[in-house]
């Protein structure tokens, strides 16, 4: 008997049967249904805005459906709160960590059990063993990384022991080691039986540990199946909107950077701060350096450190050859750098503003929209020409940043770093959140900076997407540059070892 006839006789673990949910006039649900079995991975992929959280929002009780029914082991459950998703054996792992920054770790993932300390304790060291995770249980959580905060959500979910576990972009800020180390709970996790919706923007993911996948576009599921029934091309092609083809179509060819015939914009020699030591490189004009390496090697505080976020102990940057070494933040934008931070939402966002507002705040006090008045006029012309190019899903250039998913949020934050038309630009994890179709949008635009001259400063966890943009990639490890790469060398195979210290083609900052 094949899985899919055993399927047919086993009762669904969770069972969706035409969700539909409106927000005002705006239909955001248009009758969506998904099955899970024991054991089944359904690994959920689709644009911003296709209304993913939306439904993951109605099983976990946070929103109500307008119409349709929610089953757990063939009955139907009225999921009014998410004390009642909880009690019913339903848990979401959100894409963004919630936890109590003066809390501790072990406080954070214990809160809510009524269980035994020690019986706790003992759970949760078991956890941690699995996922290979040794942090301090002592931190408080405001100390922690983005990646770390991430694993405390897992963590906090594994403890549930759920029948039906939902994991929303859990890789998102994890290295390679901890994505691996994850990987294997699923399995461990499929093999007990436990139900799961995986949603992620990777799609390299969906192959390694799905059982089932299915495309969601415009609050209806497009296409559904076991994953043995699709390859990578199939699900790009559901994910792109119908103008896909034509821009791909209009792609251009690689274009080597001629470094014989250009002298640097940016020259760092010796540079040292808080997590890294003497890193030395130079920046072309219509360069895209990719910087990989693992989470925590140093490279998001090199590249603060760069934008005068942090303190130079020693060393020196250089622009257009003058020397920049330390200079405040405010300084570096009107020298020529602007910067996508990794996290947008501490970093880049102001959230109680509109989106033409916060697509146009690096402008502020400037000619081009007004150092006494705003001109409203032109800061929406601004605003709307990268709404345009990004392909923003927004409803008005005035409703607040917040109203926007993740996604389209953090497109907002990269347009505002290109409205200065700067001669740098650093990008920090910049498709950070972002489905397959908006990647896209982002990478195009990176390519049309490149064509225009800037120079493009690009750290990135996604060794695929160093890969694809990158003329020229450095590796961290430690602190410490130890490999430069030309563009026909970079590979994915390459850059892992070198990121994990193997492999090492040359040091550079000797």
């Amino acid at each position: 008997m094949t899985g899919e006839m055993k399927k047919q006789n086993q009762p669904c673990t969770l069972s969706v049967k035409d969700i539909t949910k409106s927000f005002g006039t705006n239909a955001v649900l248009k009758g969506v249904s998904i099955d899970l079995h024991a054991g089944d991975v359904l690994v959920l992929i689709g644009g911003n805005g296709a209304g993913k959280s939306t439904l993951m929002k109605i099983i976990m009780g946070i929103y109500r459906a307008d119409g349709g029914e929610i089953c757990i082991d063939g009955k139907a459950v009225n999921m009014t709160n998410p004390s009642a998703a909880l009690a019913a054996g339903v848990y979401m792992v959100p894409q963004e960590p919630m936890l109590f920054p003066n809390m501790t770790v072990e406080e954070n993932i214990l809160m809510g059990f009524h269980e035994s300390s020690q019986e706790l304790k003992k759970r949760l060291a078991k956890h941690m063993e699995e996922l290979g995770f040794k942090l301090n249980l002592q931190r408080k959580a405001n100390t922690l990384s983005i990646a770390e905060q991430q694993l405390v959500e897992i963590l906090r979910g594994m403890m549930r022991e759920a029948k039906v576990l939902i994991l929303d972009e859990p890789t998102s800020a994890l290295t390679f080691g901890e994505v691996q180390a994850l990987f294997r709970v699923v399995e461990d996790l499929k093999s007990k039986g436990i139900s799961m919706i995986y949603i992620t923007h990777r799609l390299t993911e969906v192959f390694e540990i799905a059982t089932d996948v299915a495309i969601m576009k415009d609050g209806v599921i497009t296409l559904r199946g076991p994953v043995g029934e699709f390859d990578k091309e199939m699900l790009i092609r559901g994910l792109l909107p119908t103008d896909a083809e034509m821009q791909e179509s209009g792609r251009t060819a690689y274009v080597p950077v001629p470094y014989d015939k250009l002298k640097p914009v940016m020259e760092v020699r010796n540079l040292s701060g808080y997590g890294f030591s003497n890193i030395s490189f130079d920046l072309y004009p219509g360069e895209i350096l990719g910087i990989a390496g693992v989470v925590g090697a140093g490279r998001t505080e090199l590249i603060s450190t760069i934008f005068g976020r942090d303190k130079v102990l020693g060393g020196t940057v250089k622009l257009d050859g003058k020397d920049i070494t330390g200079l405040p933040t405010a300084r570096i934008l009107k020298e020529g750098i602007n910067f996508v931070p990794e996290d947008r939402h501490y970093h880049g966002l102001f959230k109680i503003r509109s989106i033409s507002s916060n697509t146009t705040s690096a402008l502020l006090n400037t000619d081009e929209i007004g150092r006494v008045e705003i001109n409203r006029k032109r800061q929406n012309e601004i605003s709307q020409k990268y709404v345009d190019e990004f392909r923003t899903k927004i409803v008005s250039l005035e409703d607040l940043i917040g109203s926007l998913s993740g996604g389209n949020q953090q497109k907002v934050v990269i347009a505002r770093s290109l409205s200065t038309n700067p001669k740098v630009v650093i990008l920090d994890e910049p498709t950070r959140g972002i489905d397959a179709a908006a990647r896209g949008d982002v990478y195009n635009i990176i390519h049309q900076l490149k064509d225009a001259g800037v120079a493009v400063l690009m750290v990135s966890s996604d060794i695929e997407e160093v890969v694809e943009l990158a003329d020229r990639a450095v590796t961290v490890f430690q602190g410490r540059i130890n490999g430069e790469f030309g563009h026909d060398e970079i590979t994915q195979d390459v850059l892992t070892g070198a990121s994990f210290g193997i492999a090492q083609k040359k040091a550079v900052s000797e």
